[in-house]
């Protein structure tokens, strides 16, 4: 079972952007959420959780800017990146809490002027 990341692409500094992530109900119904990015040249990091008891939270690179939801209905988590800088340039993945599944593809997410 991998996770799909979706919704990356080419953003001006100071735009938005939101990420989707799908599972499978067995997964998503079992799981707190989270979400991973990582930068060329860069070890993976973490920018979100969503745990099963529903807080969230964020490092400080990106506390303030990005919000993290999911969508029971849709088994789908969400990754609302606003403000977003050159820094935030990066691969963005989603996992379990705490990760358990291969890692997915990913999703590219480049903030560009």
């Amino acid at each position: 079972v991998q996770l799909q990341a979706s919704g990356g692409g080419l953003v001006q500094p100071g735009g938005s952007l939101r990420l989707s992530c799908a599972a499978s109900g067995s997964i998503f119904n079992n799981s707190g959420m989270t979400w991973f990015r990582q930068a060329p040249g860069k070890q993976r990091e973490l920018v979100a959780i969503f745990s099963s008891s529903g807080s969230t939270n964020f490092p400080d690179s990106v506390k303030g800017r990005f919000t993290i939801s999911r969508d029971n209905a849709k088994n789908t988590v969400f990754l609302h990146m606003n403000s977003l800088k050159p820094e935030d340039t990066a691969v963005y993945y989603c996992n379990t809490l705490p990760p358990s599944l291969p890692w997915g593809p990913g999703t590219l997410v480049t903030v560009s002027s």
